[in-house]
């Protein structure tokens, strides 16, 4: 019998499988209850080069909760203009398993809309 999440960390496995063998950077997204974080990894997935998440202070000034979809846009403009001040352009989008939708899906058009290509 599958918990729900063993099922989402088994589709995370395969996503994380298939961005490993085209050996690109990777924007790493990480969802509770109360908030959400995006990080940016390199290709041989050991360093991560940039990060953001509700929990820093810029961000919880304007949220107080942080799971909600305005504080996931927040967070998405911050992880592309971190990315784009370290240089990186192009990344893969791994949402962890998670549906492409609600908080996923604002953080990743967030970070379109400010410069960083999927």
């Amino acid at each position: 019998m599958f918990i729900k999440n063993d099922a989402r960390q088994r589709r995370a496995r395969k996503t994380r499988a298939k961005i490993a063998g085209q050996k690109s950077i990777r924007l790493a997204i990480r969802r509770s209850n109360l908030h959400i974080y995006a990080q940016v990894i390199s290709a041989c997935g050991s360093k991560v080069l940039v990060s953001a998440s509700t929990l820093e202070a810029e961000v919880r000034k304007e949220f107080a909760n942080g799971g909600n979809i305005a504080a996931a846009i927040m967070v998405g403009k911050r992880i592309a203009e971190k990315a784009k001040d370290a240089g990186i352009a192009e990344v893969a989008f791994d949402r962890s398993g998670y549906k492409y939708h609600g908080r996923v899906k604002a953080l990743a058009a967030a970070a379109r809309e400010h410069g960083l290509k999927f």
